[in-house]
């Protein structure tokens, strides 16, 4: 807001003019009428008039100019008045936004400082529940670096034995190829050695007809053979049967072939049968010493322990085998199907 300077005028009213004769200065009562100036002594009337008239004249003058001065004073109050006004609305304006603006500021701080506080508060509550997360976390974490040891522990534990299984695996896949091979051999020779049997019983068959088709006549007593050393008891003795040298009907095994041969055998054909029989004996021969091989070997396997071979069941007298049979019940599970296998045939095929 700008200050303006007061009029000539007030200065005048106020200080006084100071020009007139007997009129006081500064401070002091005007020339106005404030007090009675001294009448100056004139020698004439003419002149007291002619002084009185240029006074008033003066007066006049000075009384016009002040008239002009408070009009002038009096428009310029007004416009300074009214400056003061408006500029007083601006201010009041200016006051009451400012108060407006104040209170607003105030309601958002008290909305920010109670938004703080919930904030403060939720985040102690987000700190109380993310360091409750974090104990549960580094225990869980702790727990599963435990158990991650004991994981490997374990993992280590089950590799040794997992090498120590496949070991024993090996030996055990050796060991059981090695029966396998056995086993294998064992049933080749039963079956070669069934078939020679069935072979030979249809040669001794074949031998009995003649035999029996011949006329009776003094009975003779033929020399009876020699047993082979290396053939077994069952294939090496004839088959004689009844008493005081007659021979009887053949069992129902050998009358199944009646009807190979009606005529008797010639001396050839009883030649080529006892080189037939020759041979026979020869292959039982060869099948003893694979057996006996064998039965070495299955006594190496077993520690010293010998299983009973057919042949020596074979080789053993009629009465004396049915008098003691076989005992396996102090052998182990695969000799005793060894034993069966021997005794019996061939069992089932393994397959690997």
């Amino acid at each position: 807001m700008i200050k303006k300077q007061p009029p000539d005028c007030v200065r005048v009213l106020t200080a006084g003019c100071g020009s007139a004769p007997g009129c006081a200065g500064p401070g002091q009562p005007s020339c106005t009428g404030m007090g009675e100036p001294k009448s100056p002594k004139f020698s004439s009337t003419e002149e007291e008039l002619s002084h009185w008239r240029e006074q008033s004249a003066k007066n006049q003058q000075r009384a016009l100019e002040a008239q002009e001065e408070l009009q002038e004073f009096q428009q310029m109050s007004r416009d300074y008045e009214a400056e003061l006004e408006a500029e007083l609305k601006q201010c009041e304006a200016r006051n009451r936004e400012l108060l407006n603006q104040n209170n607003r500021l105030r309601m958002e701080l008290e909305t920010y400082k109670e938004k703080c506080e919930v904030q403060h508060a939720e985040a102690c509550r987000q700190i109380s529940s993310l360091e409750g997360n974090l104990a549960e976390t580094t225990a869980i974490k702790d727990q599963l670096h435990k158990y991650i040891r004991e994981l490997e522990q374990a993992n280590d534990d089950l590799e040794r034995a997992k090498r120590a299984t496949i070991m024993s695996l090996e030996d055990f896949e050796q060991r059981m190829n090695h029966v396998i091979g056995g086993t294998t051999s064992w049933r080749r020779l039963k079956d070669e050695a069934r078939d020679l049997r069935q072979e030979l019983a249809v040669q001794q068959k074949q031998e009995r007809r003649p035999s029996l088709a011949l006329p009776k006549g003094p009975e003779r007593t033929d020399p009876q053979p020699r047993p082979n050393p290396t053939l077994p008891a069952v294939l090496a003795t004839p088959n004689i049967r009844g008493t005081a040298g007659t021979l009887t009907t053949p069992p129902a095994s050998y009358q199944q072939g009646d009807g190979l041969t009606a005529s008797t055998l010639t001396t050839s054909a009883r030649i080529s049968a006892l080189n037939i029989v020759g041979e026979l004996l020869r292959k039982v021969g060869n099948l003893e010493s694979k057996l006996a091989s064998c039965r070495d070997f299955v006594s190496d396997q077993t520690g010293g322990r010998v299983i009973p071979s057919a042949a020596s069941r074979m080789t053993a007298p009629p009465g004396e085998g049915a008098e003691k049979p076989h005992s396996t019940n102090g052998l182990p599970a695969y000799e005793k199907s060894l034993v069966k296998r021997l005794e019996y045939g061939p069992g089932p095929k393994i397959v690997l």
